[in-house]
């Protein structure tokens, strides 16, 4: 068939290729690491790369691929993005009263982070973003990234086109009635019938069943009180004013103990690490050799909520497996002998499947029966693409630990992909907004962990050490976290300044608002338990009482508005950093 070969030039071999089939190979070799791999042998015949006697050659092809190949921002976002720092740029020159305007390249791009935790996550982030809102700051950020129930929050928020314009106050009285509810009505069998015609209706679709998609369903009701929410919001049509910041959810991949990172934007879904992407509302749908086979609906926000943000590979059911016999269900126990190594398949290799949209609910069940609860099943859109064999040593290559050493367990290989929540790997979302055509100039960080509020920077300083400012810590720092730590690099010119606010109760305790000290009878409003299993905000807490909900909202806010002073000098700070930037360029 073709193929696309890696980054670097292929020297005299070019020639020699040339020569040997009479077809023309660029000079400076192919620009991507990944090839479509396969020769044609005879009319409609494929031979695989462990074929030797198949030889590789350029695909011709008035046919475009539907997944895009670079490890460049798409065209769609950097048009964003030019639009989005006419907006902040005003913003700036008003909240720091610049005498002169700022040009294109002088304005510092700020990231928002906010990592997962559940309702938890989920609920500080809305204070979080009412108070930047309240201190006019919300218009300065370019970006906003999030895991797990942050990013809940941020779809609940992107289904409304004029949400930063407004006073978040309705949305936060929205998740207020539904995370202070009963949640019984969830599995009513009125619902429950819902959730079987869903999942019935997506396996005709053509969609690998699995527990996490009764989930995601389950999770819809409790976080909007009905069945039905429109497809993606994160939409194009959303973003394309520039208005507010650019939303970007984060997904990621493990295989056993190695990860890769799968990002989600409004524009695309796809692999930071192999630089390939597809149009988000195709994410789902059947590829093959990059070429689109079977498109698929686009799933509605609700089955990316429930699985959201983390990825691993399906790998073969051991143990106990789970038969359906008529309407009864039976358990077999079977012990596996004999498996295939995954690295002896070749490109060739395809696993066909038997797909009964009857046993939807079933397959959904077997799931959760069978070690794999928390995995998202889906269509692997770079299933059969290749890795060019020097791909570790192709300059932009992300490499993240021994993973990259087995090119056979990539990604390429797997017909599926099953999403996981990253949160249960590394808490963090900085993948996205470290990625080159992105780098920020100023990172606010807020962290939703009760009991580790700087784990999240170990990973982050130990995979990007190169981009990332240096995390430092006084033993006193580690007991008792301050609202607001901020981390900086001189050294370092990539490095952007970072101003993290762990999840701490410290001076809400006596005071309602900056500078505002609390009456007698308030103090006990300024009283949140954050520490323990036992505390209201644990993770596997759906419900909170009606004071909960609004004291934890109040904490964040309060703890982002008490250090406003914080963040105006690091925003002086980026734009500092931005200009310096500038002048270093050739």
């Amino acid at each position: 068939m073709g193929s696309i070969e890696a980054t670097g030039g292929w020297g005299a071999e070019n020639k020699e290729r040339e020569k040997r089939y009479g077809r023309e190979w660029p000079a400076g070799g192919w620009t991507h690491r990944l090839l479509l791999a396969g020769a044609q042998r005879g009319p409609g015949t494929l031979r695989g790369p462990r074929d030797s006697l198949s030889p590789f050659y350029p695909f011709h092809s008035s046919e475009k691929l539907a997944v895009r190949l670079g490890f460049g921002l798409c065209q769609e976002e950097q048009a964003f993005l030019k639009k989005r720092k006419q907006v902040v740029a005003k913003a700036l020159t008003r909240i720091l009263q610049l005498e002169n305007e700022l040009q294109e390249d002088e304005v510092p791009v700020i990231g928002v982070m906010a990592i997962g935790g559940g309702a938890r996550a989920m609920t500080s982030l809305y204070g979080h973003l009412s108070a930047l809102k309240k201190l006019d700051l919300l218009d300065c950020v370019t970006y906003i990234s999030g895991t797990s129930g942050s990013t809940w929050a941020l779809a609940s928020l992107y289904q409304d086109p004029e949400w930063s314009q407004q006073d978040l106050k309705k949305f936060i009285s929205h998740a207020r009635e539904h995370m202070t509810k009963s949640k019984l009505g969830a599995f009513s069998l009125g619902n429950m019938k819902g959730y079987y015609q869903e999942l019935q209706r997506r396996a005709e679709e053509g969609r690998p069943p699995s527990f996490v998609d009764l989930w995601a369903l389950v999770l819809e009701f409790l976080l909007y009180g009905k069945q039905g929410q429109n497809p993606l919001p994160l939409s194009p049509a959303v973003v394309q004013p520039a208005q507010y910041p650019f939303p970007s959810p984060l997904t990621r991949l493990p295989l056993r103990p190695c990860t890769e990172w799968v990002e989600f934007s409004p524009y695309e879904i796809g692999f930071l690490k192999y630089g390939a992407f597809i149009p988000s509302e195709l994410f789902g749908s059947e590829f093959f050799m990059g070429r689109l086979m079977k498109r698929l609906p686009e799933s509605r926000i609700c089955f990316l909520e429930g699985g959201c943000c983390h990825a691993e590979f399906r790998t073969r059911q051991e143990g106990i497996s789970l038969q359906a016999q008529g309407a009864s269900l039976s358990f077999s126990v079977s012990l596996a002998t004999e498996k295939e190594p995954l690295g002896s398949r070749g490109t060739s290799w395809i696993e066909m499947s038997w797909l009964q949209p009857r046993a939807a609910l079933h397959k959904a069940l077997q799931g959760l029966l069978t070690g794999r609860p928390l995995h998202h099943r889906c269509h692997n859109f770079l299933r059969g693409l290749h890795l060019h064999q020097d791909y570790c040593g192709q300059r932009n290559f992300c490499t993240w630990s021994g993973l990259d050493s087995v090119p056979s367990q990539l990604t390429p290989l797997e017909p599926q992909l099953c999403l996981v929540d990253a949160a249960y790997f590394i808490n963090t979302s900085c993948p996205l907004l470290l990625r080159a055509g992105r780098r920020p100039d100023l990172i606010l960080s807020f962290n939703n962990s009760l009991n580790s509020p700087f784990e999240v920077w170990r990973f982050t300083v130990e995979g990007r050490a190169s981009s990332f400012p240096r995390v430092e810590l006084s033993q006193e720092d580690r007991q008792q976290p301050k609202e607001c730590h901020v981390f900086s690099d001189p050294d370092c010119p990539e490095a952007p300044t970072v101003l993290h606010f762990p999840l701490v109760n410290l001076s809400f305790r006596e005071h309602s608002a900056p500078g505002v000290k609390r009456s007698p009878e308030e103090l006990a409003a300024g009283q949140i338990d954050l520490k323990g299993f036992l505390s209201p905000y644990s993770l596997f807490n759906m419900t909170y009482s009606e004071d909960d909900f609004d004291r934890l909202v109040c904490l964040n806010a309060y703890n982002v508005e008490n250090n406003h002073s914080e963040i105006l000098s690091a925003l002086r700070s980026a734009l500092k950093h931005r200009k310096q930037g500038k002048q270093c360029q050739p």
